[in-house]
């Protein structure tokens, strides 16, 4: 809705040619919009990749430590 409320402007078409700096503000502008947005399935399919993958390397590099084992004495 933005990009369309922008390019119904008169003269909002000169900052969004392939130029870098409309490159760069339209993907500064989309990152925010995909970590603001409470909703976005794909944000939230990412973050739970990675809990779950944080999950799984602490699981992973916590396998030597036996909670049950008896504790050495001083």
């Amino acid at each position: 809705a933005a990009r369309a409320a922008a390019m119904a402007t008169p003269g909002g078409t000169a900052g969004t040619g392939p130029g870098p700096s409309g490159g760069i503000r339209a993907w500064i502008r989309s990152a925010f919009r995909f970590a603001t947005d409470r909703n976005d399935f794909r944000r939230n399919l990412l973050v739970n990749l990675g809990l779950f993958a944080a999950g799984v390397w602490v699981a992973r590099n916590l396998t030597d430590i036996d909670l049950m084992a008896p504790q050495p004495v001083p």
